[in-house]
């Protein structure tokens, strides 16, 4: 075992769902409302708690949670777009929201370590017992939840949420992005001034990281906005707790700063979506005018008067310019009641799109089929 890294006592489970219990009271798919030409079904269900997406080599996809304390592995054996098996490989864990794969290794984030579960493909029905790869991250559980990813520079990015609704917190580390090379070392603070991301990826082709970030409370209603932000180099300063958005001066924080001293947003989003997982659509199935365009899954406001998100946007970009920003996948909110959260999304191999709904319990699958009638 390389210096540094200790195992972890875990219970030796893994529990298989499959057959009967994955069709049971199955989530409301038909209130969904897409483009023309695009159809969604139910990828896997039951995922209960299902959070952040990632692929294996072979083809696993493997889900974090929240309070279950769960990480799932998903498997569609056959390819029908339909999972056979639904395996619980790990429980009892700190929030393992975030989850990331690299070199046959799971790396699956806690509130305060990264853990790695080596060699997990082959041993879904009996996962091995994990290591911990990093503990040098804060226990706070106020934004304590991590979403993580490689980066194409192949270290692994680990954000670290402001301990606060809204503070300024003296230690470097908080209300951050950070990363980590791979093989393991200090950590580097990427990017400062970020409250609270949960969703970040790289564009394919420049490869710059875009990231959200869940704009603070108690401001109104309407203010201020979630964030999709752009970080095309390291160091840089987005903002938190001094200004909100582009303009928004903080009435408690600003302590003399103005918001031109800061990167603003790429775009401002809705105030209070809870913008989490994002990424950029690479598959080839879409059409083309999604190619490289943004995906946004908004988990859904919780403390506004009339709620808002609870659906999947689509950010379209000219350049670095994010130039719109449109609703894609709605229908998890009807009033003020939802019956869904989705939570991240990620691009199958075949080109559709998965998204993951912790409310529900559930990963959708979206496909575009051309319309009838369209290019004969």
């Amino acid at each position: 075992m390389p210096a540094g890294l200790r195992r972890v006592i875990l219970p030796a489970l893994c529990t298989v769902f499959a057959g009967a219990a994955m069709e049971a009271a199955e989530p409301p798919i038909d209130r969904l409302q897409l483009p023309p030409g695009f159809r969604v079904s139910v990828y896997a269900h039951p995922v209960p708690g299902a959070r952040s997406l990632t692929w294996g080599a072979k083809g696993t996809l493997f889900v974090g949670t929240m309070q279950q304390g769960r990480v799932y592995a998903v498997t569609d054996a056959d390819g029908d777009g339909r999972a056979e098996a639904i395996r619980q490989i790990a429980k009892n864990l700190d929030t393992p929201n975030g989850v990331a794969f690299r070199d046959g290794a799971l790396y699956v984030a806690e509130i305060s370590r990264v853990l790695r579960f080596d060699g997990i493909e082959g041993k879904l029905d009996q996962p091995p017992v994990p290591v911990v790869w990093s503990d040098a991250f804060p226990r706070d559980r106020h934004h304590g939840w991590k979403f993580i990813a490689f980066g194409p520079d192949g270290r692994l990015y680990v954000p670290v949420g402001a301990p606060c609704n809204s503070c300024d917190p003296e230690t470097p580390i908080y209300a951050s992005i950070t990363r980590l090379p791979a093989a393991g070392g200090a950590v580097e603070v990427f990017a400062k001034g970020v409250r609270n991301s949960v969703g970040f990826d790289w564009h394919p082709e420049t490869k710059v990281l875009w990231f959200t970030d869940n704009g603070r409370d108690l401001l109104g209603d309407d203010r201020p906005p979630d964030e999709l932000n752009r970080a095309p180099d390291a160091g840089l300063h987005f903002g938190y707790p001094h200004c909100h958005g582009a303009s928004i001066v903080d009435p408690e924080y600003a302590k003399g700063r103005r918001c031109e001293e800061f990167v603003p947003p790429a775009r401002a989003l809705d105030a209070h979506v809870a913008a989490l997982g994002m990424r950029f659509y690479t598959g080839s199935s879409f059409p083309a005018e999604y190619r490289n365009q943004i995906l946004i899954a908004e988990h859904g406001s919780w403390n506004r008067s009339r709620k808002i998100g609870y659906r999947v946007m689509l950010v379209r970009l000219q350049g670095d310019r994010a130039v719109s920003y449109e609703p894609f996948a709605q229908g998890w909110l009807k009033g003020d009641k939802a019956w869904g959260r989705p939570v991240d999304v990620l691009v199958h191999p075949d080109g559709s799109l998965l998204v993951s709904d912790d409310e529900a319990g559930a990963i959708y699958r979206i496909q575009y089929q051309k319309p009838a009638g369209i290019g004969e």
